[in-house]
This record gives C-alpha cells, sequence and structure tokens, in this order.
C-alpha cells in the first residue's frame, strides 16, 4: 500500500557505518562493540549482531529464560520470546504467516503458545475482515510486551518495537510484510549476510521528516535534501524522498554493513507511484498477477526494477 511520502534498482544496497552507541552504551552494545574490535564474547553473552531464531530454527519446547519488566518476572519459552520480538519488530502479524515462519508449520504450537502471550497480557488478538467473505486472526504487542522486550537485552539497541493495532484498513498490507521480510532474509543469508535490524516506513518517515525540519528555511535545497535521503539509504526523486515499506539492514560477510529498500505493491498503485519506487531503487514484492501489472507499468516507462513474487 502506498502511503505517499515515498531505492534499489539491482538490489541497492548503501554500505553504513557501524550501529550508533548511546553516550552509556547498555551491555548488549557494548557487547557488540567489543566483537567489531575482535574480541570474543563470553559463551553466556548475546551480542546485538547474533541473529535471532528464524522459523527453520524453532527453540526446543524446553528451552526456556525468565525475562523482567520491573518488579515482575515472565517465565517464557524461547519461541514465545521470538515470537514477541517479531511482533516488536513488525507491529503485526497474522496467524498462518506466524505459523509458517515463527513455528515451522506447527499450529497448535503457535496457538497454544500465543494463548499463553495473551493471557499474561503481552499480546493482543484482534480478527480484521480482508475480503468479503474472509477474515484472518493477527497478533501485535500490548504496552506491557513492547515495555519487556524494550527491556530484555534480546533485540538490538536501535531496533524499534511497535505495540497495538493500527489502521485496521493497513493491516493486511501490514501483516504481509512479515512474509517479505521472511523472503528478502533468506536471500540475505545465502550470500552470506545476516540481518542486523528492519526499520518501517512509520520509523523512516519519522526520521526524515524530522532532518527536514531541522533545515528550517532550507528545507527546499536539493543538495540538502540529498544528503539527508542518503543519511537514510533513500533517494530523491522528482524532489521528493519516497519511503519504502520496509529497509533491513545487514551485515555483508567482510562485516561491512549494507541497507536493502522493499516495497509491497499492490493492484491500487497507481502508474506514477510504481514508475517512482522504480527510480528511488526499491526491490518491489508483488502477488501474483499484481507482479506482471507492475512490469508492464514500468516497461512502458523504460524503467527497470528486480520484481520478485510474494
Amino acid at each position: 500500500m502506498s502511503r505517499d511520502f515515498t531505492p534499489d534498482l539491482n538490489e541497492f544496497r548503501e554500505p553504513l557505518p557501524g550501529p550508533r552507541e548511546s553516550s552509556r552504551p547498555s551491555p548488549v552494545a557494548r557487547r557488540g562493540t567489543e566483537r567489531a574490535r575482535g574480541e570474543t564474547p563470553r559463551p553466556e553473552e548475546r551480542s546485538a549482531y547474533v541473529r535471532e531464531p528464524r522459523s527453520k530454527d524453532v527453540p526446543s519446547r524446553d528451552s526456556r529464560a525468565v525475562l523482567y519488566d520491573r518488579y515482575r518476572g515472565y517465565d517464557l519459552r524461547e519461541s514465545e520470546i521470538q515470537t514477541l520480538a517479531d511482533l516488536g519488530k513488525f507491529r503485526v502479524i497474522n496467524a498462518e504467516d506466524l505459523t509458517r515462519h515463527g513455528y515451522g508449520g506447527d499450529r497448535g504450537r503457535m496457538e497454544r503458545e500465543t494463548e499463553t502471550l495473551v493471557r499474561q497480557g503481552l499480546v493482543e488478538e484482534k480478527r480484521f475482515e480482508i475480503s468479503l467473505s474472509k477474515s484472518t486472526r493477527m497478533y501485535t504487542l500490548t504496552k506491557a510486551g513492547r515495555r519487556l522486550m524494550q527491556r530484555s537485552g534480546r533485540v538490538p539497541n536501535d531496533q524499534e518495537i511497535y505495540a497495538g493495532f493500527v489502521k485496521p484498513r493497513e493491516a493486511k498490507h501490514d501483516a504481509e510484510l512479515y512474509r517479505v521480510y521472511q523472503k528478502e532474509e533468506d536471500r540475505i543469508e545465502r550470500r552470506g549476510g545476516r540481518v542486523r535490524r528492519v526499520i518501517l516506513d512509520f520509523e523512516l518517515k519519522r526520521k526524515v521528516n524530522r532532518d527536514l525540519v531541522r533545515l528550517g528555511p532550507e528545507k527546499d535545497d536539493p543538495d540538502k535534501k540529498r544528503n539527508i535521503a542518503e543519511r537514510h539509504g533513500l533517494r530523491v526523486v522528482h524532489g521528493r524522498i519516497p519511503v519504502p515499506d520496509l529497509q533491513i539492514e545487514y551485515e555483508m560477510p567482510d562485516q561491512s554493513m549494507a541497507r536493502i529498500n522493499l516495497e509491497l505493491t499492490t493492484d491500487d498503485y497507481r502508474p506514477r507511484q510504481l514508475a517512482d519506487k522504480a527510480r528511488a531503487g526499491f526491490t518491489l514484492y508483488s502477488h501474483g498477477d499484481d507482479a506482471s501489472h507492475v512490469r508492464r507499468v514500468l516497461s512502458d516507462r523504460e524503467l527497470t526494477a528486480e520484481i520478485l513474487s510474494l
């Protein structure tokens, strides 16, 4: 769904500096720095760069940990913690995708664990109509779940954590970004990379807008606007800075950092919107027939972009 504020021709990736640290880095951040310096963390430590378990590596049912929020402790399975982390990063995930990617297709286990998380007040479940004849269940973190994950040390310090459902009419599109991410993460890992964090359009728009406001009267200066776009791994197109649905930061085999920008296109995109996203360099994901429409539109404008089927 286009959220107009609106780069990856042939997988545009911009090398990044290492992760930013606050003036008083947390233990997780300090351990990440140690690794960058070539120091080996102790076995019990968890670096900000350690890849979290993916759906193909669902943690054992017996693997548990206690996470604390102020004075309350939550005794959780590692797979439940992973579910909380995924929900926090993507805001909303539907039951089918959570089963497939988070639990390796084990629907019974997904149902039991999400029920436990709902009962503990960490997760909210809601049913959404996605067509005239079909509905789906979706999950999101509660405020308590968000606070727990922010204090858990289980996600990178600069990873945004979301909670709560927003704009029901966009829920289906937002939930599908989790599926887009799974496909792109597989591609990144096949090239020897590993994902460090994900950035949704909410966060990117906020940061770009903030930087533009700080320019004051110079906010329309082309060079300054281009500098802001490049700072966030984006490009200026027709005087605007298009923002993707999802940006992934990942570590390459040589330990340098890179970005890739992803857009999930739908049949309600206007031709000019698709053209601008191609010029911005986004990698485009589309459903079946939508992909043919996207290719046709771009071909008519003599534009190229990587178009992948969801």
